[in-house]
């Protein structure tokens, strides 16, 4: 089993930076993939950013060049700086983890990102 514990979400105007962070504790393995999904009301979750354990990224078009996903050495650890924030940035922020040797998920409770003036 996989834990994580999100951290950093809150309201923030237009314009406006926040950073999220994730922390994975439990059944760490060394090869593993790291990211941040996002639900909005009435809408279906999507990928926001991902790292693999070997430093890759990925984006979705939509936060490109405005989010920059992060992680620490021990590969426990994702961060997804958030700037230039829109209202169409609002939702519920989903840490995620994937063992890449089973191929098992996890998720984070999720963390509110709200954007508004």
């Amino acid at each position: 089993q996989v834990q994580l514990v999100e951290s950093g979400g809150g309201l923030v105007q237009p314009g406006g930076s926040l950073r999220l962070s994730c922390a994975a504790s439990g059944s760490i393995v060394s090869v593993n993939v790291m990211g941040w999904y996002r639900q909005a009301p009435g809408k279906q979750r999507e990928v926001v950013a991902t790292i693999t354990s070997d430093g890759s990224t990925h984006y979705a078009g939509s936060v490109k060049g405005r989010f920059t996903i992060s992680g620490d050495d021990a590969k426990t650890t994702v961060y997804l700086q958030m700037n230039s924030l829109k209202p169409e940035d609002t939702a519920i922020y989903y840490c995620y983890y994937l063992n890449a040797f089973t191929r098992r998920t996890y998720w984070g409770q999720g963390t509110q990102v709200t954007v508004s003036s």
